[in-house]
């Protein structure tokens, strides 16, 4: 396998803006602030992605500090290329280096961007981050079970089934189970070596 991914970079506090052919990612700042806010009061989003409550700009605040202050996470914001308008964000959180693992999250904010190709293209600019310039060995995501267009899209990326955590979701007064998925570094290798 390709030696300088054997052990998990630890320069990775000094993010890169990530190009892709339609998307770039940049790192989070703090005027990207009122996406958060925005995003966290759509209820059909929130639904969907697992959060249970709105943010206000005082709670979206403390999250970009809490997030500058984790060495265990890199965050950034999705933006299309034509007319740089942000459409959403993604990033690695839970980075463990021993282990080589993250988590990681894809989150199209703006509804008009859905199904367009972007968290896709998100995706592959993340996954070829995580393994090939970082180093690391998996990725994991978690999905609510009743999303199955998530489910779909992860599983588009490669990302196979790992579990469920039953009735690990409460919303609007109703339970549903969360999805485990992953991907290794050589299940990527294999299904990207073509690119």
């Amino acid at each position: 396998m390709f030696s300088e991914s054997m052990s998990v970079r630890e320069n990775v506090s000094k993010q890169e803006t990530l190009i892709g052919r339609r998307v770039y990612l940049r790192p989070f700042e703090r005027d990207d602030l009122p996406y958060i806010q925005k995003w966290s009061n759509d209820a059909e989003l929130r639904r969907l992605i697992g959060e249970v409550a709105p943010m206000s700009r005082a709670e979206t605040e403390k999250w970009y500090k809490a997030m500058l202050a984790d060495r265990d996470r890199m965050w950034f914001v999705i933006v299309l290329k034509r007319g740089d308008r942000v459409i959403g964000e993604a990033g690695f959180l839970r980075m463990f280096r021993p282990w080589r693992n993250t988590d990681m999250t894809i989150i199209i904010g703006e509804k008009d961007a859905w199904g367009k190709g972007y968290g896709t293209e998100t995706g592959h600019l993340l996954l070829d981050h995580a393994f090939r310039r970082l180093g690391f060995h998996k990725i994991s995501v978690g999905a609510v079970g009743f999303n199955k267009r998530a489910l779909k899209f992860w599983e588009s990326l490669g990302f196979k089934k790992e579990g469920v955590e039953r009735d690990e979701y409460y919303y609007d007064n109703e339970y549903s189970d969360g999805v485990m998925m992953s991907i290794l570094e050589d299940e990527y290798r294999e299904l990207y070596k073509a690119h």
